[in-house]
């Protein structure tokens, strides 16, 4: 057709989700070549082009990725919407020194824990949502805290430099790669003793933990209730570009399709995944294997209201804590379409072949 586009573009952020694994298979690239489309991804791009993994105004991308960057475009009046969200236990970690006495979360009580500092973006209005290590931090501190029925007035929040540093534009920036003892997450400053406790998240965070001699003192994967499991990648949301979907709706349920075909692999043989997921997160075959055991059980990306609820829940912490520039209606953002048509695709596909 005259009017397809010559590319579309995807994004994701260095975790485990369908559109990597449809990528590092080949699906997503075959799934496209009869048409002349070419599928390119943000984290293989220039700084330029990669900064619409913050902002979300290249009209046609498609980004997986955590919510914090996916909510902060939308509260800039950036015309997307939300068709689908996954949940993936991913190794959300405190981490202590082993003779700090931090067990569980009670312990947590009168303790100083490392709150990361603003990033230094090039980009002003990026500077919140691109703020990934304190967004988190926070809301692993806020969940862990709840689940004992305590508060942020229970604890010193320790502001912490060792990790603030300048973004440039490309998504591949956001990944925590292992950069020593400092890197994405606060480690110097628990090695130092200048605080008792961090949060971590991912499989190279479990990496630089083991080899900084560090202790984890509360998993918050294993919290029974998921509210208190909340942050930037549970829930993660698939978004698109409106004009992408006006457009080439097509296209766009195609390419969840193909996802969804991915995350049902997943389920049938994840033992095939852990080389696929090694690149995806940085993290050693050991660390990916510890954080990601549950993989297969939250790669679908069902807009459930239960899933929904939860989404809520960290729009609703994002916006007081100074992440968003505005808040907006969550009601507004969702386009149920895509998902359902995909569905009903995916049924039909024959199966991919691997590349």
């Amino acid at each position: 057709m005259p009017n397809r586009p010559d590319e579309i573009w995807f994004t994701r952020c260095p975790v485990p989700t369908a559109t990597g694994i449809a990528y590092k298979l080949g699906w997503l690239t075959e799934a496209f070549a009869a048409d002349g489309i070419a599928l390119r991804t943000l984290q293989e791009s220039s700084a330029e082009l990669g900064r619409h993994h913050y902002d979300h105004r290249l009209p046609t991308l498609i980004r997986e990725g955590g919510n914090m960057l996916a909510f902060g475009a939308r509260a800039q009046g950036e015309p997307t919407k939300l068709i689908g969200l996954t949940w993936i236990e991913e190794s959300q970690l405190i981490l202590a020194r082993p003779d700090s006495g931090i067990h569980s979360a009670a312990d947590l009580k009168g303790r100083r824990l490392a709150l990361p500092g603003w990033n230094r973006n090039p980009i002003p209005s990026h500077v919140r949502g691109t703020s990934i290590a304190r967004g988190m931090s926070l809301a692993g501190y806020k969940g862990a805290l709840a689940s004992v029925g305590l508060t942020f007035d229970d604890v010193e929040l320790v502001e912490t430099l060792d990790v603030l540093r300048d973004i440039g534009g490309a998504g591949r920036d956001l990944a925590p790669r292992r950069r020593g003892p400092g890197g994405l997450w606060p480690f110097a400053a628990l090695v130092s003793g200048e605080v008792d406790a961090i949060y971590v998240k991912g499989a190279a965070a479990l990496d630089q933990a083991r080899e900084n001699g560090l202790a984890v003192a509360i998993d918050l994967d294993a919290l029974p209730d998921p509210r208190f499991r909340v942050n930037n990648g549970t829930p993660r949301p698939i978004t698109v570009h409106q004009s992408l979907l006006d457009d080439h709706f097509d296209l766009v349920v195609r390419f969840l399709a193909v996802t969804l075909r991915a995350a049902d692999h997943v389920a049938e043989q994840p033992e095939r995944l852990r080389e696929i997921l090694e690149f995806e997160t940085a993290g050693s075959a050991v660390a990916v294997d510890q954080a990601y055991a549950r993989l297969h059980e939250g790669l679908r990306p069902p807009l459930d209201e239960t899933r929904l609820a939860l989404f809520e829940q960290q729009k609703k912490f994002l916006f007081p804590h100074g992440f968003l520039d505005a808040d907006f209606a969550l009601a507004d953002w969702i386009d149920r379409r895509p998902l359902e048509a995909a569905v009903a695709l995916n049924a039909t596909l024959p199966q991919p072949v691997a590349a």
